[in-house]
């Protein structure tokens, strides 16, 4: 396997646990052991945020008194479940400076435990709003902000990093974070066209491989979203003067996409999904040896088990000493042969025991044998019988 096909996450990796890449993502390892054309499942619900004491707040962000932005507005429940609240420190420029998603914004975050230990700071972190370049707390969140807003956030862990927690930054599993964050600066994301092939190659890897964190951190919808929005980029028409090397290496990170989503796609449960993931990577490149693995994986699931072994003995042919391969090969014409062993059995029993048809049939056999030659003999007899009732009438009237 190529160098390229590793986990930048290191440490994160580690922790969950490595097994064979081809049981993973295209490049990067996972535990072990979904429609392309599908939208891109959507984060939860940012809209209508409960606010408390709505008419101060109101107030507060309409007024131009300098002051103003020292006030502490309230808490808002972001998702209405206690579960992610905002509080506004300093005011911003008013509710037309607030991002829209698809925008690409640039904040300055530090992240607290709630016990109040700084785990992590970042001057300039940019991404894209909606996009799930970041974790839910923010990405829900600074939708809510102004431009120049400074604000606190609490979230429950399940926005955060979750029941695994992290390495980097350093967080417990299942912790609950305060974040500081100011919104610095709101763009419009650059039209993907117009991007020289070197950006748009670099930005589509950047959101393979968010997609990759979502995946180890077993968030596969949100893997399924990256993935989707890094597609997207590789397929859009370019504008701009682009090389044959650079539309190889453009096409890679494609192939890459498409076989990170099937898996993805396989650990939702989301066949058809996958199979077709696996179908547009071999389309592209034919001897990929981890699209036909999990085409063959999927194919078994679905109960095509001919065409799995024959799809997995292709793969295992490209490279005959790969393991899983051939453990998984194994185990699939293993349970093969007693599923037709088993279907035999099922026939036998719909048609009756064979050897007593069998039977059956010879004994009508001899009895119809039988029953013939008792007819010859009788049918013999009586043309004798006849024969001599002919020839006395003759002696007879031969002597009158």
């Amino acid at each position: 396997m190529d160098t390229s096909d590793t986990y930048d996450n290191a440490p994160s990796a580690k922790k969950s646990g490595r097994t064979s890449l081809l049981d993973s993502g295209e490049d990067f390892e996972v535990l072990d052991e979904e429609d392309i054309d599908d939208e891109p499942p959507p984060l939860e619900d940012a809209g209508g945020g409960k606010v408390k004491n709505a008419d101060e707040s109101e107030k507060k962000h309409s007024d131009t008194d300098p002051d103003a932005g020292s006030q502490v507005d309230e808490w808002m429940d972001v998702l209405g479940n206690d579960q992610l609240k905002k509080k506004t420190l300093e005011a911003g420029d008013g509710r037309d400076s607030r991002p829209q998603k698809g925008q690409n914004v640039k904040i300055h975050l530090k992240t607290y435990l709630m016990d109040g230990r700084l785990v992590e700071e970042q001057a300039d972190l940019c991404f894209t709003l909606g996009d799930g370049d970041v974790t839910q707390a923010l990405d829900l969140s600074v939708m809510l902000m102004e431009r120049g807003e400074k604000a606190l956030i609490h979230c429950d862990a399940k926005y955060a990093y979750g029941a695994r927690g992290s390495l980097e930054p350093e967080v417990p599993p299942n912790a609950k974070l305060s974040l500081e964050v100011v919104l610095l600066e709101t763009t419009n994301a650059p039209d993907v066209e117009l991007l020289p092939p070197a950006e748009k190659i670099a930005l589509a890897s950047c959101k393979r491989e968010r997609g990759n964190v979502h995946y180890q951190r077993g968030d596969y919808a949100f893997a399924v979203n990256s993935y989707s929005i890094a597609l997207q980029i590789t397929e859009s028409s370019s504008k701009v003067d682009i090389s044959p090397e650079e539309e190889n290496e453009l096409l890679d990170v494609k192939v890459k996409c498409l076989n990170n989503m099937a898996a993805s796609q396989l650990k939702l449960d989301h066949y058809d999904a996958a199979l077709k993931s696996c179908v547009a990577a071999l389309s592209h490149q034919p001897d990929n040896i981890k699209a036909l693995f999990r085409m063959g994986k999927v194919l078994a699931l679905q109960g095509e088990y001919t065409e799995a072994i024959q799809t997995l003995r292709k793969a295992l042919k490209l490279e005959p000493s790969n393991k899983t391969i051939h453990a998984e090969l194994s185990k699939l014409v293993k349970k093969h042969s007693e599923q037709r062993g088993a279907e035999q059995a099922m026939y036998k029993k719909m048609l009756g025991n064979p050897s007593s048809v069998s039977s059956g049939s010879n004994t009508q056999k001899h009895r119809a044998k039988a029953s013939w030659g008792l007819s010859w003999k009788w049918l013999f007899g009586a043309t004798a019988v006849a024969i001599g009732g002919v020839a006395l009438s003759v002696v007879i009237a031969a002597r009158n």
